[in-house]
């Protein structure tokens, strides 16, 4: 099946769909960063991305997409979250960085079969609910496009009125949203994100977002009840660091989850070497970063929880909310391979940049296994549509 990933960024998403089985024929980014990154991992060959075409450098209101008319199966992207960041000025339709009215465009010009596009958590914020509906009424309705001159409250206002009056005017789209958080299917970060889903109307799809697979309460029944985590972590008992209040959560469950128990940062970076010890062997964008510090509002991710949100280092410290605390509480960055983990990318994947843009590739990425188990469930409905 065939896709187009927009805003690809450092490839998270698309990576994702790949894996769910989508071939990318046309990949748009703007940023020279996220594109040599790109670059870089096709020519290493990459497994899941060698197969990609050379990305499209440059301002997506540039590009046409009309000769992909019914010829892709998914649209795919993460248009620029800065706008509706909770760390952002929160301009929203304000901000020239709002690039949803371009996500809805190549999505008008496309007509694919489905298509994922992803946010950060703050969109679902009471101040942006109305521009939040009008972005949903615009998935479901993209061939009925905003004026020139008109503003978008007015737009917002057609939309309402063709929607309520039930007038079909293709392609249509069938739109679920939803708030995912990245831990709840296998991710070692807690990440939440804003999650569009939509099917072609006329291919008559019946969706729902997967089920989550992970849980918080196993992760507390592992480590307070059963203990398989630490045994299975091999940490001896004076080194389980156990917080009171999770003791107390733990002695609430009645019984033993059925999912599978959050990952942790321990689970995802365990095996590889402390970057402040020398080390023999050279792991790909693992070097040691000085400098780390806690200050208000970042204060670092302990080692036996899901890491924080990893940011991209905008927050007044490089970095931002990218540490590692020790079980000592002492602090240090997490290198770049580490971040890739918490991020779920391939080992072999490398970022290109100084750590500090690096960081910022990762903090706006999306992690490839939620992007994967997104793309999974549309492929099988695409399949069975077909």
């Amino acid at each position: 099946m065939k896709a187009v990933e927009l805003f690809a960024g450092a490839g998270g998403l698309g990576m994702g769909v790949s894996k769910a089985g989508f071939k990318p024929v046309e990949i748009v980014e703007w940023d020279k960063w996220c594109c040599d990154t790109i670059n870089r991992n096709r020519v290493a060959n990459v497994s899941l991305v060698r197969q990609w075409p050379q990305p499209y450098l440059g301002d997506i209101r540039d590009k046409d997409f009309r000769h992909l008319e019914g010829k892709i199966d998914l649209v795919s992207g993460g248009p620029p979250c800065q706008p509706f960041s909770l760390g952002g000025k929160h301009r929203a339709h304000m901000d020239a960085r709002d690039m949803w009215p371009q996500a809805v465009r190549a999505v008008r010009e496309i007509r694919p079969k489905a298509f994922i596009f992803e946010n950060v958590k703050g969109l679902k914020r009471t101040a942006f609910a109305t521009y939040l509906s009008y972005i949903n009424l615009q998935l479901h309705h993209p061939a009925v496009e905003q004026l020139p001159s008109e503003e978008w409250e007015d737009h917002f206002g057609r939309l309402q009125q063709h929607h309520s009056a039930n007038v079909h005017k293709e392609p249509e789209y069938r739109v679920l949203i939803d708030l995912l958080n990245a831990a709840d299917y296998g991710v070692p970060q807690r990440r939440e994100r804003v999650v569009f889903v939509g099917f072609r109307s006329d291919l008559g799809v019946r969706w729902k977002f997967p089920e989550k697979t992970h849980s918080f309460e196993s992760l507390l029944w592992d480590q307070c009840r059963s203990l398989e985590y630490w045994d299975e972590n091999r940490v001896p008992f004076g080194a389980r660091n156990i917080d009171v209040r999770a003791e107390i959560k733990a002695d609430q469950i009645d019984e033993r989850p059925t999912t599978k128990r959050w990952r942790t940062v321990r689970d995802a970076i365990a095996d590889l070497p402390d970057p402040t010890l020398p080390f023999e062997n050279e792991v790909l964008n693992h070097k040691y970063q000085p400098g780390a510090r806690s200050y208000s509002g970042h204060t670092g991710s302990r080692l036996d929880e899901p890491g924080k949100t990893l940011k991209a280092g905008v927050h007044g410290v490089p970095g931002g909310e990218n540490m590692l605390v020790r079980p000592d509480g002492s602090l240090r960055y997490f290198t770049v391979r580490e971040s890739a983990r918490l991020q779920t990318f391939p080992d072999n994947y490398e970022l290109q940049g100084s750590w500090t843009e690096a960081m910022r590739q990762l903090g706006n990425a999306v992690p490839l296994e939620l992007a994967r188990v997104i793309a999974k469930e549309v492929a099988e409905h695409l399949s069975k549509a077909a």
